[in-house]
């Protein structure tokens, strides 16, 4: 089969997914030696207007997995956001280290839903947002020699394509399930949905990068130790501070940060799904 462009689109908070999908979406790009483009729909202005793909595209379409599926405050931009004319597509759950649960199945089932078709997909660990002692420093070399490899079969795949064919198999549970439940080191559900960053006053400096930074638009211009919206803990804020001035003192989800290091701190592996 014929493709004219490749383009990685990805929701990144923290950059580990946007070097998960340029990886793949890089390596196929240069073996069908077609251009790559990209869309990053991390930030809310880039979620107001229809991204359309014809049927001589390729599209690898990424996102994090948070509490196991597609995060739900971008579960809306997916499903109305992005549209195929027939557009092949690769789906990929970025997940930190635990597991990527529905998140994989789930975003392929909006992007066939949307148009699209998929012929491969990727469960993939990367240094957890919450913690850098939950598959630290990942994606390292070794996994971006995996990614461009899974691409370099993605590539083959599409020359070998006479006819559109079924959707990609992916682990997962069809109808998805409800989002994993998030637990504190007690074993009980650690509640954490109002919990929003902190900000050490003396240290920051109202350099307004964690304003431009937050997903949501949730952090006040005038006032950055203010988030007047939603937070949705993806630690853009805490990651991109440059005077580490912005952290999490809410009990529960500190609770849950442990209870994955106790539990999670084995190295999970990839998973590629072709057939």
């Amino acid at each position: 089969m014929k493709i004219s462009k490749v383009t990685a689109v990805y929701y990144s908070a923290t950059g580990n997914t946007e070097k998960v999908v340029k990886a793949i979406a890089g390596r196929i790009a240069e073996k069908l030696s077609v251009s790559l483009e990209t869309y990053d729909y991390t930030l809310p202005g880039n979620r107001t207007e229809v991204q359309t793909y014809g049927s001589d595209e390729l599209v690898v379409f990424g996102t994090p997995v948070y509490a196991g599926r597609v995060p739900n405050k971008m579960l809306p931009a997916v499903q109305n956001y992005f549209k195929g004319e027939g557009t092949l597509a690769v789906p990929v759950a970025v997940f930190g280290n635990r597991n990527f649960d529905n998140g994989l199945i789930e975003l392929r089932n909006e992007l066939e839903n949307n148009g699209f078709h998929t012929i491969a997909g990727a469960g993939v660990p990367t240094e957890h947002v919450f913690s850098d002692k939950l598959a630290a420093g990942r994606p390292n070399a070794e996994d971006l020699e995996a990614l461009a490899s899974f691409g370099e079969k993605v590539a083959e795949k599409v020359l070998g394509l006479t006819e559109l064919p079924a959707p990609i198999s992916v682990r997962g549970d069809d109808p998805v399930g409800p989002y994993y439940t998030p637990l504190g080191t007690d074993g009980k559900p650690a509640v954490f949905l109002k919990a929003k960053p902190k900000t050490k006053a003396e240290d920051c400096d109202k350099c307004g990068i964690c304003v431009k930074a937050c997903p949501m638009g949730s952090i006040n211009a005038a006032d950055p130790t203010e988030v007047t919206g939603i937070c949705i803990k993806c630690q853009a804020c805490i990651k991109k501070c440059p005077t580490h001035a912005k952290y999490f003192d809410d009990p529960a989800f500190l609770s849950h940060v442990a209870m994955l290091e106790q539990n999670y701190a084995r190295r999970a592996e990839a998973e590629f799904f072709m057939d």
